[in-house]
């Protein structure tokens, strides 16, 4: 796991992996690229992104969360990429018979 502190200050996404015990598990990401991860009390994400696959946009000042925004709509469109790819890998490869 990253300390938070040992992020650089600025704006990142964060994804929600867990929720337990009142602990938060973030991973945190900047520019596409996973940067860190952390575990945070669950009180310091809003309370409408407290869940997981939740996804944030989180400012970090000085090695702790300054700001920390729930994005319903980009939490929406990640959960259904998601999907999408579980049931395109579970169909499988096409047959011979499908050509």
């Amino acid at each position: 796991m990253t300390d938070v502190a040992a992020l650089d200050d600025g704006e990142y996404t964060a994804v929600v992996d867990s929720i337990e015990d009142r602990l938060a598990t973030v991973f945190f990401e900047r520019d596409g690229d996973e940067v860190g991860n952390s575990v945070l009390a669950a009180d310091q994400l809003p309370e409408d992104g407290q869940h997981a696959d939740a996804i944030l946009t989180v400012t970090l000042v000085d090695g702790s969360i300054a700001t920390a925004q729930y994005d319903p709509e980009q939490t929406t469109e990640r959960s259904e990429a998601a999907q999408n790819r579980f049931d395109r890998l579970s169909r499988g490869p096409p047959s011979e018979d499908d050509s």
